[in-house]
């Protein structure tokens, strides 16, 4: 068993929608959904860490250059970064080789976890399970599938990821 930590950065799986604005934003008070999906799968063990709240496609060098700073400096060496899609594949190669003996899952929700019919909880159980068994390196966990940070790429035609 590996000590693992969640660094949450936003993205569409912690996403509520705003009755007043009609849109999707996140928690006023910069909370995150993480906790109470973890709950439900029963997963008690990870530490999680609320970083960002923010929307991928606005993500800057200073973003990931925070995401970057705070996987190096985790006591654990298996790590979850709930990440939106939009960009998450530009995340993962700008960690790619920059964080020697860690292994790093990408994960995210093409649907918010606040509305009925998420992907989100299917998607961060995998990816914590990933990162407890793949060797160090960079990886995203998206749709039931595992890839490695070069290959990982949103299909926006279909709305999944895959080759």
């Amino acid at each position: 068993m590996k000590d693992l930590r969640i660094i949450a950065t936003g993205g569409t799986i912690d996403k509520v929608h705003n009755m007043q604005t009609e849109a999707l934003s996140f928690d006023s008070n910069g909370e995150s959904h993480l906790s109470q999906i973890l709950e439900l799968g029963r997963c008690y063990f990870p530490v999680v860490e609320v970083l960002l709240m923010k929307d991928s496609l606005y993500f800057d060098d200073a973003d990931r250059q925070a995401i970057l700073q705070a996987a190096a400096s985790s006591a654990e060496d298996a790590l979850v970064i709930t990440h939106g899609t939009g960009t998450m594949d530009v995340t993962a190669r700008f960690l790619e080789g920059q964080l020697p003996g860690k292994t790093v899952v990408l994960t995210g929700a093409m649907r918010p976890f606040s509305l009925s019919a998420s992907d989100g909880g299917f998607n961060l159980g995998s990816a914590v399970i990933a990162a407890q068994l793949l060797e160090p390196g960079v990886w995203g966990a998206m749709n039931g599938r595992v890839f490695p940070a070069g290959l990982l790429k949103k299909n926006t035609e279909h709305g999944r990821f895959d080759l």
